[in-house]
C-alpha cells in the first residue's frame, strides 16, 4: 500500500479494511485476529458512509443546478 496512490476517502477506507483483514489472516492469536477482523468491518463500514455522503451530495447539487435553470428560465423571478 505504501506505493499506491489512493485519490479519495472511500478507496482510501476500503485499503485499510483490506490491510486489515489481511492481518488478520497472518495473525496467530485469536484476540488479535478478532481486533483486525472488528477494524476491517469498521473501515469497510466508513468506506461506504463516505460513498453515501458523496452520492448525496452530488444529488443535492444537480437538484440545485436544475432548480436554478428551471428559475432561470421563468422570466422576473428572481433568486
Amino acid at each position: 500500500m505504501a506505493n499506491s496512490v489512493v485519490t479519495t476517502q472511500p478507496e482510501f477506507f476500503r485499503a485499510q479494511a483490506a490491510t486489515m483483514r489481511e492481518q488478520a489472516e497472518a495473525a496467530v492469536l485469536g484476540n488479535v485476529r478478532d481486533r483486525c477482523l472488528r477494524s476491517a468491518h469498521a473501515w469497510t463500514e466508513m468506506a461506504e458512509r463516505a460513498e453515501r455522503h458523496r452520492h448525496s451530495v452530488a444529488r443535492t447539487a444537480a437538484a440545485k443546478a436544475e432548480a436554478a435553470g428551471d428559475a432561470s428560465a421563468q422570466p422576473g423571478l428572481v433568486l
